[in-house]
């Protein structure tokens, strides 16, 4: 059984229970919504999870639902669907950032394989956002000179250069250097980088 919540905001009240009982047999957690204000005042907090909305509803239209998530710093999954949107709504959809744009009739294969897809997407995005949560909190115990050996690091620095360039024992910086690692959780320079980029990114 699949695993992951989905909530789908559609004001045709055929459609949205035939997407609910779709992914309710599926296995997914499912909640639904006539419209997108429904849906924001009950913002749930369930993760990993996903969106399915119309583009086009009476009041608040699926874009702008897409907008608010994004300014309550929700970066959850979102997929479109819709009979009768322009280019320009379709255009501006994928600029938020949307997953998938289904047009109406889709099927059921296109449906559930976009939310599984979906559900992945989010779930490597909450994996990223614990890496990141640790990794700065590690580094907030990383001594003054740990870190600068680390930032020369992620320069590409070797330990010859780190020594020039801070005018230490080539003992001194090896030194440094496990010592940061250990207190960072990394056991090669490549899983530094990675987590360092993570962090940028």
């Amino acid at each position: 059984m699949e695993t992951g919540h989905v909530d789908v905001v559609e004001d045709d009240d055929s459609l949205r229970n035939t997407i609910h009982d779709l992914l309710k047999f599926a296995g997914y957690q499912v909640r639904v919504w006539r419209d997108a204000e429904s849906f924001l005042d009950n913002l749930p907090q369930s993760a990993p999870a996903v969106v399915v909305t119309d583009m086009r509803m009476p009041g608040m239209s699926g874009l702008e639902l897409h907008n608010v998530l994004l300014e309550r710093g929700r970066v959850m999954p979102v997929i479109y669907i819709s009979g009768e949107s322009s280019v320009q709504q379709s255009i501006s959809a994928m600029k938020l950032g949307a997953l998938e744009f289904l047009i109406k009739p889709f099927s059921r294969e296109d449906l559930l394989r976009t939310v599984a897809v979906g559900l992945e997407k989010d779930r490597n995005q909450m994996r990223s956002m614990i890496e990141r949560a640790r990794f700065d909190e590690s580094m907030a115990h990383l001594a003054p000179r740990e870190r600068e050996v680390m930032d020369l690091l992620v320069r590409g620095f070797v330990n010859a250069e780190i020594v020039d360039a801070l005018n230490i024992s080539l003992p001194t910086a090896k030194q440094y250097k496990s010592q940061l690692m250990r207190k960072l959780g990394v056991r090669s320079l490549s899983e530094l980088m990675k987590l360092y980029r993570n962090r940028q990114g």
